[in-house]
């Protein structure tokens, strides 16, 4: 079959082998500004988007993607060769996989080549939404301080260099000063991260900065940006050669990035749109006055239920998530964990069954198809921590409720920390805090606690004696026992405590 490069004018060349834009995309203009082009904003809100292109007459809400880091240099170059499009694989729980060549981006900018360029864009009139995808660590929040850290290298060079800026929060201040300085109309910024609130904490984070890069700018973004919270979902591993191998082999789509997806979607939110919005609706996204109630639900069940299988996963040896959740022991281990100490954190949740939803969430990460690899899923665990496991283990504690399970998970991650499975196989930390995270794990070692003092991570976590007696003895237990063996222990004593 003959490979044939995928870009503006070739894609109709492919509608019998996936979906294609059906609509004219020289005619759609920017009305969102996204950063952070990655592939989860590649199956979801863009995803969304060009859903609703197909329905209505959509001009004024195409995408400009902004490339945010030096490392994203490869993904910006990609998108711009192939004019914005790439292909959307799902991968259905049949092993059958359904394609869509995806049109909604329609302007790529790489910020660190032309800072100026996409703060003029962030300004303009047309632009209505700047939405994000930064990752939980780009908030710049810090745990024990519970305050935007000043402390950041980039954010003093920001301050420095408020022209040349290398944070969003650079970004957006010179933007919304352009904005305001010109007399227009207000704008929403839209976080899509996996942050409870992540409305509020973008608001207070950006804030913040202003306060201190530009004062005078506060009332203005108190009376002219709104920040809608949001729960998104989609479980979108890292694309494998084999995928981009596999698009050409069955179909002759040349396409360099390729996006690989489960077929599962779900997006609600906070309708606090202050300068218009897509009915996204319409696509099956949901808006409601309270998205509290699901993030909460998501966070602790899908996201920490990922962290969880991913670090027992590859402690044990395992590579991809539907490999370990296969793994009746830890399948059994995050039923329990989820079922004993995180729902009694959720409270009432109308219209949600949730015994259902935590089988979905076994079955999707069950799904033999999607292969996500378990070091993305255990990357960045400094950051995702606080957000997705602190918070049960907070609330547990308040209500003197059971935390051994995470205690346990906790302290597979402190020997995960220390760089080795228990083969001896290396493990792949890819963390913002990796030195810190491995020079505590080798004091860990000999004094177990010594892990929790990260308190960027833990708060006050490691002067609660209830925690850390659980951690402790988990952490011994993991090291003389190893962790399947200690999860068959742990699943044994809860299974008889249901019965």
């Amino acid at each position: 079959m003959k490979n044939i490069k995928l870009n503006n004018n070739t894609f109709s060349q492919f509608s019998q082998q996936a979906s294609i834009p059906q609509y004219d995309r020289s005619k759609v203009k920017t009305g969102i500004v996204h950063v952070g082009i990655g592939g989860f904003h590649r199956a979801h809100e863009a995803f969304y988007t060009d859903q609703l292109l197909h329905k209505e007459a959509l001009e004024n809400w195409g995408i400009c993607g902004v490339a945010l880091l030096d490392f994203d240099t490869k993904i910006y170059n990609t998108l711009q060769e192939q004019d914005g499009l790439y292909t959307l694989i799902v991968k259905e729980l049949d092993g059958s996989h359904t394609r869509h060549i995806i049109g909604s981006i329609v302007e790529c900018l790489f910020a660190p080549e032309n800072p100026k360029q996409v703060i003029e864009k962030m300004a303009s009139e047309e632009v209505k939404i700047i939405s994000l995808t930064i990752t939980e660590g780009g908030y710049n929040y810090n745990e024990a301080t519970k305050q935007f850290d000043f402390t950041n290298p980039l954010i003093i060079h920001d301050l420095e260099n408020p022209q040349a800026p290398k944070t969003i929060f650079g970004y957006l201040t010179q933007a919304l000063k352009l904005r305001k300085e010109r007399g227009l109309k207000g704008i929403t910024i839209q976080s899509c991260d996996n942050i409870q609130g992540n409305g509020h904490m973008t608001q207070n984070m950006l804030l913040s900065y202003v306060a201190e890069a530009a004062p005078e700018l506060v009332d203005w973004i108190d009376n002219n940006v709104s920040f809608p919270n949001a729960m998104v979902d989609r479980i979108t591993p890292v694309t494998a050669p084999e995928d981009i191998s596999y698009l050409k082999e069955t179909t002759g789509i040349d396409d360099a990035w390729p996006v690989v997806c489960e077929p599962f979607k779900q997006w609600v939110i906070e309708d606090n749109f202050i300068a218009g919005r897509p009915a996204w609706e319409k696509v099956g996204a949901q808006f409601v006055e309270d998205v509290v109630p699901y993030e909460k639900m998501k966070l602790s069940l899908l996201n920490a239920g990922h962290s969880v299988i991913g670090l027992l996963g590859a402690l044990v040896g395992y590579n991809t998530i539907d490999e370990a959740i296969n793994n009746t022991n830890i399948r059994t281990f995050l039923n329990h964990y989820m079922d004993v100490e995180v729902t009694p954190t959720l409270g009432d949740l109308e219209g949600i069954n949730l015994h259902d939803y935590k089988q979905s969430l076994l079955e999707r990460f069950g799904n033999i198809n999607i292969k996500d690899q378990i070091d993305r899923i255990c990357s960045e665990t400094s950051a995702k921590f606080p957000i997705f496991i602190l918070p049960t283990i907070n609330n547990q504690l308040a209500n003197k409720g059971a935390i051994e399970l995470a205690a346990f998970v906790t302290a597979a991650w402190a020997i995960y920390s220390f760089g080795e499975d228990e083969k001896g196989n290396p493990l792949a930390i890819k963390d913002a805090l990796k030195t810190t995270l491995q020079s505590k794990a080798i004091e860990a070692q000999t004094k177990p606690v010594i892990f929790l003092e990260i308190d960027s991570v833990f708060g006050d976590l490691n002067t609660n004696s209830t925690f850390v007696n659980s951690y402790t003895k988990a952490y011994k237990d993991i090291q003389n026992k190893g962790v399947e063996a200690c999860v068959i222990t742990l699943n044994n004593k809860y299974d008889k405590t249901k019965a």
